[in-house]
């Protein structure tokens, strides 16, 4: 065992250092704490998977070396990853494309009442890991283009000034069509993460603070009326409610939520010790935690590493927020100041979700802890997304520097 350990840990480092390596060749001016923070959060979730069984351990290692090889292939490939303007109205046919995958008999499978993943032969991934990427890669390149008359308005309606037809149509119908595939395929998670990001970047494209507020309202309301009429969810807001309600004979209750919250609780400030958790029978059996390697892997570290581990892990996440936002910041063309927005802002969303769903701050939902959930889907998505983070920061770092190519007669060229 110890040996094995020894084995993981040391390949590991050394594809880490062999990435660290290629950045400072190939984008010496790229943020240098985004991949570090990146990989921690991957070791976090290698050691825990690995803790649980030791086949998906070895399962996920493979995964995080495909990812190392897309992030790497990303950052060959798309050098200028400006040029994705050209190919918006592609990529959101594309991302459109892929959310409906999971709705074809035959390869759609559904999960806890979910249609969420595709499989294809032996292969099973989720393709609304990757649709996410390309729904902001059109609404940040859209945006660009639109944002002046977005901005501005037009005709005033119940207060608010709304743009002409002809720029907010092509907006409204991509990213309703993404909404509703999401509604229809039963996964709100992915929903919120998905409109959490866009009301984000259409926020800092416009600076109008109503068109947030409208499309929250807006979201609360599909959900409200989802929840009314979806036995699915109605399940998980009754859990969410009342996760204990079995154990006294009332309404709702979720086996899963309960042992989550008694595991968290099991930790206190500093955890039992790594597999020192009775929340996982030694052996591989997580009967006592479902889902442990994915939806409750947050739980797991709680329970094992205390509220310091868990409040870790949320600081990673934070950090590596703050430096995409500040990517975004630095960026000096509207097409990356909006790409790093919005692609920081799902990536942040999402590990919201899940961290806010096992710990009953909001109902469960079936997403992943990125980088950390045991999933190849996640894996390579999200190594996929913080290569076009390092693109931007390189480029922004450097035209900050050195003036290359930066215009001084406005952000929005």
């Amino acid at each position: 065992l110890a040996t094995a350990s020894l084995t993981y840990g040391s390949i590991f480092l050394g594809l880490c250092l062999v990435v660290h390596l290629f950045l400072r060749w190939r984008l010496p001016y790229a943020d240098p704490s985004l991949f570090p923070r990146g990989a921690t959060l991957a070791c976090f979730g290698l050691v825990f998977i690995y803790r649980i069984d030791q086949t998906l351990a070895a399962d996920q290692a493979r995964w995080f070396f495909v990812g190392i090889v897309a992030f790497i292939a990303t950052i060959l490939v798309l050098r200028d990853y400006r040029r994705l303007e050209g190919y918006r109205y592609i990529i959101a046919a594309v991302s459109l494309g892929l959310l409906m995958l999971p709705l074809l008999p035959g390869i759609g499978q559904t999960t806890n009442g979910a249609n969420l993943s595709v499989q294809l032969g032996s292969v099973t991934f989720q393709p609304g890991e990757f649709a996410k990427i390309g729904i902001i890669i059109f609404v940040a390149s859209y945006l660009r283009d639109n944002r002046d008359a977005l901005s501005k308005g037009g005709r005033r309606f119940m207060g608010v000034s709304w743009p002409p037809i002809r720029q907010l149509g092509p907006l409204l119908l991509v990213f309703g069509a993404a909404m509703m595939l999401l509604l229809v395929i039963r996964d709100l998670g992915t929903s919120l993460m998905f409109f959490g990001g866009f009301l984000a970047v259409l926020y800092v494209a416009t600076n109008r603070l109503a068109y947030p507020v409208i499309g929250f309202g807006l979201f609360a309301l599909g959900a409200w009326f989802i929840g009314s009429h979806t036995a699915h969810v109605q399940d998980r807001i009754e859990a969410w409610k009342a996760p204990f309600g079995k154990l006294y004979d009332e309404p709702g209750g979720s086996y899963q939520l309960a042992q989550s919250l008694f595991a968290q609780a099991d930790g206190g400030l500093f955890g039992k010790g790594f597999a020192q958790s009775m929340v996982l029978i030694p052996g591989g059996d997580s009967a006592l935690l479902p889902a442990a390697q994915t939806d409750m892997i947050y739980a797991l570290i709680v329970s094992e590493l205390g509220l310091f581990g868990g409040c870790a892990i949320i600081a990673i996440y934070l950090l590596i927020a703050a430096r995409g936002f500040k990517v975004a910041l630095l960026a000096n063309d509207g097409f990356s100041k909006l790409l790093a927005t919005g692609l920081t802002a799902v990536f942040a969303i999402q590990a919201f979700v899940i961290i806010g769903g096992v710990t009953r701050v909001i109902p469960l939902t079936g997403v992943t802890l990125p980088l950390v959930s045991y999933g190849g889907s996640s894996i390579l998505a999200n190594f996929i997304l913080l290569a076009l983070l390092l693109l931007i920061s390189d480029r922004a770092r450097r035209e900050a520097r050195t003036g290359e190519n930066a215009d001084m007669t406005g952000e929005w060229r």
